[in-house]
């Protein structure tokens, strides 16, 4: 199996496809580089396609009119972005930037609409990914209504964990400031509950790396919202 083809077939919206429709998708597919930093599209842009991570880490966000950025999501190897551009024939409703070094796979809109009209089983692993990508919709609204910030952090690491086995250890893939910005605060206040939660032996940190000391306290941490970080 060639590079392109056998990157093709790990990603998740295109697994248990059989070689000949991951052929038609290698097909149509672009190889994409960017450099660290790099515009791939921005909010209001005419949708061409989506893509898929290959290699890197790419956000999606947008910037208030007071120039204030908000994260939604970000993005890591085999995850898809920009799908609203093959579904609805829309604008991109944000913007995506390369925060690494990155390597992604474009799927032109007319080309794709064709092959899923013709593969079913393409539809149907493309609406998992949707379904999870609306979960993932529902917790952050969620998050930045309903929570305090101590709140959304401790929601954020325990979906970390929940998505990485449900392990006691997990790994930020992205900085603090990048961090604070998808969790709707500010990289000082982040830094204060991080503090606060070491004391309280909720959490460890090594790095980027975060042991979950108190599960149980860290669900109620993210339930009730609340902790004493001072001013948020």
């Amino acid at each position: 199996m060639g590079k392109l083809l056998d990157i093709i077939s790990r990603v998740p919206s295109f697994r248990g496809l059989p070689e000949s429709q991951l052929e038609e998708l290698k097909d149509i597919a672009v190889e994409r580089y960017y450099k660290k930093g790099e515009i791939i599209f921005s909010d209001g842009e005419e949708g061409q396609g989506f893509f898929v991570v290959v290699e890197g880490l790419v956000k999606i966000f947008k910037v208030s009119l007071e120039g204030k950025e908000q994260i939604f999501h970000i993005y890591g190897p085999g995850e898809p972005f920009g799908q609203v551009a093959v579904y609805a024939g829309l604008s991109y409703p944000a913007s995506a930037q390369a925060i690494s070094k990155s390597h992604a796979l474009f799927f032109p809109r007319t080309a794709f609409v064709d092959l899923i009209t013709r593969i079913p089983s393409l539809a149907m692993n493309m609406l998992a990914v949707l379904s999870k990508r609306l979960r993932e919709f529902t917790f952050q609204v969620e998050n930045l209504s309903l929570k305090e910030v101590p709140g959304r952090l401790a929601a954020y690491l325990l979906l970390l964990s929940d998505e990485e086995g449900k392990k006691d250890t997990v790994t930020l893939s992205i900085s603090k400031g990048q961090l604070a910005s998808l969790l709707g605060t500010i990289p000082e206040t982040l830094s204060r509950i991080f503090a606060r939660m070491k004391e309280l032996n909720l959490i460890e940190m090594d790095g980027r790396n975060i042991k979950l000391l108190d599960l149980a306290g860290l669900e109620g941490l993210s339930e009730s919202g609340h902790m004493d970080t001072g001013k948020e």
